[in-house]
């Protein structure tokens, strides 16, 4: 597989992350954009900009290229609990992995770099477990 198709999406995303701080002041992380849309908070017309951009690329991209995101190897149920558990998460943990792995290690925040590595030992665990216990198999 080439390298060039995700560092191209990943140069869109930090590029798109930096111009929401330098244009707007604003960090790009996703929990906490959709927090403050839906609990309230400054920026509304932003964060609902932004949170519609990311579903209308996500259903072009399906659209333009279905084999490249594939089909579900679980249940609706346990995608629905395992988005429950992300979610507390990101509350937990005050942040989400765009907005501690793209905007906060670009900030050079001490506690987004030791969160990235949180979640990265967690997800290497999981999927360690997961394909122990037969499940996406």
């Amino acid at each position: 597989m080439s390298v060039l198709a995700p560092l191209a999406g990943g140069a869109l995303i930090g590029t798109g992350a930096a111009l929401a701080l330098a244009v707007d002041g604003r960090i790009a992380g996703v929990s906490g954009v959709l927090g403050r849309l839906v609990f309230g908070g400054d920026g509304r017309g932003f964060r609902g900009a932004f949170l519609l951009g990311l579903i209308a690329m996500g259903v072009l991209g399906a659209l333009a290229a279905p084999a490249a995101i594939g089909r579900a190897h679980v249940s609706l149920p346990l995608v629905a609990v395992a988005g429950a558990l992300v979610g507390w998460g990101t509350r937990v943990g005050n942040g989400c992995t765009s907005g501690h792995g793209v905007c906060g290690i670009g900030r050079f925040s001490g506690r987004s770099l030791v969160a990235v590595m949180v979640f990265m030992a967690t997800g290497g665990i999981t999927v360690a477990v997961a394909r122990a216990i037969g499940v996406g198999s």
